[in-house]
């Protein structure tokens, strides 16, 4: 059974473009991100879903320089992109990662995968995203590469929210089994914004990095980070307005 991750990145972000690439402590972002997603114990790879445009050769590039396997597929239509990413690599479990979320905590993904691994079975779908109660930029979704490559058959093409991928396994519980877990209560801050998308996010993710190297911990958890951030009050302030596209999806959104 092979259970692999994917980060969907690309350079022309609208909010923030190149963000992926964007240098946090002499490293781009997306080296953090994977750094993180490695000491996962039950990734048995990380992929880089990227776009087949000329400007994202770049990123390319960057997985060719570290060792990063990568895909490269439709800009727009990235259900297509990941779908067929899954089909093509053979994937059973899909966890599906974002290029703005580089602080995912591997622990929590192996605490996702692992129950779905227990429950499969009765599950196609489970994740922590379906209600927001972990930080925003901790989301992990764990699935059934089927369901994914089942999901990219059914949209029509054309249909413009292709340019998402698991609301077409999320919006359709009559026909996917899905499951949410909630935060235990400390971790459960919704209004901690550990994603990037905006200037005031990349601020305030760099900060987090910046002190943790600072004091040469390299590898560190969603928990070291609220107690930072608890005593650094600021730094939560820095993002807290910023609008997020992705609430329309949420059930508390």
């Amino acid at each position: 059974m092979k259970i692999v991750a994917s980060i969907q990145a690309r350079l022309n972000s609208q909010r923030l473009p190149r963000k992926v690439l964007r240098e946090i402590d002499g490293k781009p972002m997306l080296w953090h991100h994977i750094q993180r997603l490695k000491h996962s114990r039950l990734l048995d790879n990380i992929v880089v879903a990227t776009t087949t445009e000329s400007v994202d050769d770049e990123i390319v590039d960057f997985c060719k320089k570290y060792g990063v396997d990568y895909y490269r597929g439709s800009e727009d239509d990235v259900l297509d992109r990941v779908a067929s990413m899954v089909e093509d690599r053979g994937i059973d479990i899909h966890v599906e990662c974002f290029g703005d979320s580089p602080l995912t905590d591997p622990h929590i993904v192996d605490e996702v995968v692992g129950y779905y691994l227990k429950h499969r079975d009765s599950f196609d779908f489970v994740s922590n995203s379906l209600k927001t109660t972990y930080p925003p930029g901790q989301e992990v979704l764990v699935y059934s590469g089927e369901s994914l490559i089942d999901a990219n058959r059914r949209v029509p093409n054309g249909d413009p929210l292709r340019e998402h991928v698991s609301i077409h396994i999320t919006e359709y519980p009559d026909r996917y089994r899905l499951k949410n877990l909630e935060a235990p209560h400390f971790y459960n801050y919704p209004d901690i914004y550990l994603e990037v998308d905006t200037a005031e996010d990349f601020e305030m993710v760099s900060s987090i990095f910046h002190h943790f190297h600072s004091r040469a911990i390299s590898h560190f958890s969603l928990a070291q980070i609220l107690d930072f951030l608890s005593k650094n009050g600021h730094l939560v302030e820095l993002n807290r307005g910023v609008e997020r596209r992705w609430r329309e999806f949420r059930e508390d959104g």
